[in-house]
């Protein structure tokens, strides 16, 4: 456990990417299965501890030390596993952690998983008891399942190929295409990346296969690139979703749904299940259609994120999946063919397969990126129809592109439709998480609404990124000056018509709400500007988001 704790805080504190790569390759190298294997794990977030819960921690160390002190010093650092970390105290008397040899990662994993929940406080005192503060901290993180060190799932797998001579002969895509089909500790995998074993197989007749994303298109990619060369589809608003359908060696059918990161979600949307008339895989978009017309991502989230699926919910928010592409067909792997040769295989799959609850998703004709930005500003008009409110943005693709995980550079670009854009006051701020501990990063602003006694502020939204490293620094130091009043964590900052900072927020979407003050929900939104020149009394007013409603 302490090695793992180590190169967690080694992580925590290295900017470079290429460092980060070297530092866990170097733990793989230097660390025996099955360790090596469930630090993989944690660091791509491949265990879950559900009996584990962050109160059982607060629990525990408001139960050892001044509760005050502990809610003050979480307040101050902003991390609960760091908090407990830095606040344990010793052991005061000979316990059951006394002068015993710190666990290992294995044990700590096995342990927990085996533990009832009500077993889990005896074991994390005994832990807590016996590891250092870097080592705590490690330990609180990795039962939280809250690492936050920087390191992504790729950036882990590209560390294991690079234990491959270098990574020459097995690359991180090598990895990905192997990597639904196995679990912790992983072994096989280790040992065909170092040469000691063939390359692991899955007998799972529909697997999940890696994904394939794109890059953002910017102003400056439209000189380099060819429009021939290319071609277009809508982007839906909607979530990616794979669905995969094979046979068992006795016949037995299975049909599987993921979502883009691999997790099933089939008992969320059984009604999908036997839409799905061919064996193969198709990577497409999970929308909700009423009379046939597409509906705003507000009214899938109704779908999302059930564990229970009643009659009556299928039948008011019907579920569809507009297709993008081709993975698999009957057994056939053609992620290496080029992107219109897997389309047309599509449609003639669809074709002999019809069903009211699949679609193809259409090319859009152009001929020049000027077109193509016509057909995004308006798609109504270029062929989406009464689908358009639904669309936010088009995809392009280069037709001779195979299907990749990962996000290769130059194949697919994604080009959203510009956001939209409100000025709102500044009103609350809170202290961000990890590297962020000592900065008010999170913010909550307003717009200004007509009340009782005059204009006055209305929360519409709050936001945690968009903004520079140098702006977050200039934020908090406003927040301190500018605080009035406190409610916990939260920092009320002085907001009126003569003063207050106005920002400039970007969203992708908004609708009604009845869980909000305001009656607004802003999708996805972030701070574009700090707006240090506008006078608070000039920021916009609620009338203008229920304005963007209603073009919308």
């Amino acid at each position: 456990m302490n090695r793992f704790a180590a190169l967690l805080d080694k992580l925590a504190y290295e900017p470079r990417r290429t460092a980060k790569i070297a530092l866990i390759a170097d733990f793989f190298r230097t660390t025996p299965d099955p360790e090596r294997g469930f630090a993989l794990a944690a660091m791509t977030g491949g265990l879950v501890f559900p009996q584990a819960k962050a109160g059982i921690v607060r629990a525990l160390i408001e139960e050892r030390t001044d509760p005050v002190l502990f809610r003050m010093s979480y307040d101050y650092v902003g991390d609960l596993s760091e908090t407990v970390a830095l606040l344990w105290p010793a052991p005061a008397a000979p316990g059951p952690g006394h002068n015993q040899p710190p666990p290992s990662l294995s044990e700590v994993i096995a342990t927990i998983a085996a533990a009832h929940r009500s077993e889990v406080p005896r074991h994390l005192v005994r832990w807590l008891d016996a590891l250092d503060e870097t080592g705590r901290w490690a330990l609180l993180k990795l039962i939280t399942g809250a690492l936050r060190i920087g390191v992504s799932a790729r950036l882990a797998k590209t560390a294991v190929a690079a234990l491959s001579d270098g990574g020459a002969t097995v690359s991180p895509d090598g990895v990905e295409q192997v990597w639904h089909g196995l679990s912790p500790p992983y072994e096989t995998l280790f040992a065909w990346v170092e040469g000691r074993g063939p390359m692991p197989e899955a007998d799972d007749p529909a697997p999940f296969r890696p994904p394939m994303l794109a890059h953002g298109l910017e102003d400056s990619d439209f000189a380099k690139l060819d429009p021939a060369e290319f071609a277009a589809e809508w982007k839906w608003d909607g979530i990616r979703i794979q669905a995969a359908a094979g046979r068992m060696a006795d016949g037995t059918r299975v049909v599987r749904l993921y979502s883009r990161t691999g997790e099933e979600i089939s008992q969320v949307f059984p009604e999908l299940l036997d839409a799905i008339g061919f064996d193969g895989s198709a990577d497409g978009e999970l929308l909700i259609l009423r009379d046939t017309r597409v509906q705003s991502f507000n009214v899938l989230q109704q779908r999302l994120n059930r564990k229970q699926v009643t009659a009556k919910m299928i039948a008011e928010f019907p579920a569809h999946i507009r297709v993008y592409d081709l993975l698999d067909d009957a057994g056939e792997d053609l992620r290496a063919l080029p992107f219109l040769l897997r389309r047309e295989r599509l449609l003639a799959r669809l074709a002999e397969h019809p069903h009211e609850r699949l679609s193809v998703s259409a090319l859009i004709p152009f001929a020049t990126w000027d077109e193509l930005a016509s057909a995004r500003a308006a798609p109504s008009d270029a062929g989406a129809g009464a689908d358009s409110e639904a669309v936010e943005g088009v995809m392009v693709k280069r037709r001779d592109s195979a299907y990749l995980p990962g996000r290769p550079k130059g194949l697919w670009f994604k080009w959203k439709r510009d956001p939209m854009i409100v000025d709102a006051v500044l009103m609350y701020a809170q202290r961000g998480h990890g590297k962020r501990s000592s900065f008010h990063s999170d913010f909550t602003f307003g717009c200004w609404r007509e009340g009782p006694n005059g204009d006055e502020l209305v929360p519409v939204g709050k936001a945690y990124f968009g903004f520079t490293d140098e702006e977050l620094v200039a934020l908090d130091r406003y927040v301190r000056k500018h605080t009035i009043d406190r409610h916990g964590p939260v920092r009320v900052v002085a907001a009126n018509r003569e003063q207050g900072l106005v920002l400039e927020v970007a969203f992708e979407g908004i609708n009604r709400s009845t869980r909000h003050k305001s009656g607004v929900a802003m999708r996805f939104p972030r701070i574009s500007r700090i707006r240090w020149d506008k006078p608070a009394a000039e920021a916009d007013r609620l009338e203008t988001l229920e304005k963007l409603i209603c073009e919308g």
